[in-house]
């Protein structure tokens, strides 16, 4: 099955195609910075109507939100991604960060709001999410790879780490993590974001991937999928 969770599981460098995708993901958050820093109420000198952010306390955390993510994403591409990267990949996922990173900042940044909101207590659980599920995302995709490097594992499935907590700990991490960048924006139409997130790791991505990974290691991972949590650890 070399095609599971729309991608390609073949392996191969793809470095163009990776390269293309951190270019355009640093736009999005260069975008970002420009309409944070003046680029916002240009676009207003423009178009006519005065525009204004509320709340740019506010948007400099989320500036900086898209920053961990994108250096997230460069670890991502160029030290853990083994597998071929499609340009179709690369252009609806580009199409998909740039909507939510530059929505998350104007949503929070008081585009739409006349006030800011003062920081508190639930902004510092926010980011707390935000890097409990870096953490989670990056460090057990982190710990997959150097236990594959040996070779004495050659073919063998990986269940240790933190994905002896949860078979798909790093899907799990990035809903903990949109949960909480969803949050510091203060609008509760963000959570479509982390939802949508969710709902397509447990209906679409999960299913395909564990579908191939039980092709390609049979008992083994049948064995791994009884004890482990498939998505939420101690819960589901």
């Amino acid at each position: 099955m070399s095609k599971s969770g729309g991608v390609s599981r073949t392996h191969g460098r793809s470095i163009a195609e990776k390269t293309l995708f951190a270019g355009l993901h640093l736009t999005s958050v260069a975008l970002c910075a420009w309409l944070l820093f003046g680029g916002w109420q240009s676009l207003g000198d423009v178009i006519g109507p005065a525009l204004s952010l509320a709340d740019p306390e506010r948007g400099l955390l989320l500036l900086a939100c898209a920053l961990l993510y994108f250096g997230r994403h460069l670890v991502t591409l160029f030290v853990l991604l083994t597998r071929k990267v499609a340009l179709s990949e690369v252009i609806g996922l580009s199409a998909f960060i740039a909507v939510f990173e530059i929505g998350f900042l104007l949503l929070g940044a008081g585009a739409l709001r006349d006030s800011p909101v003062p920081l508190g207590w639930l902004d510092g659980v926010a980011i707390g999410l935000v890097l409990a599920g870096s953490y989670l995302n990056t460090w057990s995709e982190l710990q997959r790879k150097w236990w594959k490097q040996d070779p004495v594992h050659r073919g063998r499935c990986y269940t240790g780490g933190l994905f002896g907590w949860s078979m798909h700990i790093n899907y799990f991490g990035d809903t903990v993590l949109f949960t909480g960048w969803a949050m510091l924006t203060q609008s509760l139409f963000a959570f479509s974001v982390p939802a949508f997130m969710a709902m397509s790791f447990v209906f679409f991505h999960i299913p395909a991937l564990d579908a191939y990974l039980a092709e390609r290691y049979g008992s083994d991972f049948d064995a791994y999928a009884a004890r482990t949590r498939k998505f939420i650890p101690f819960l589901y």
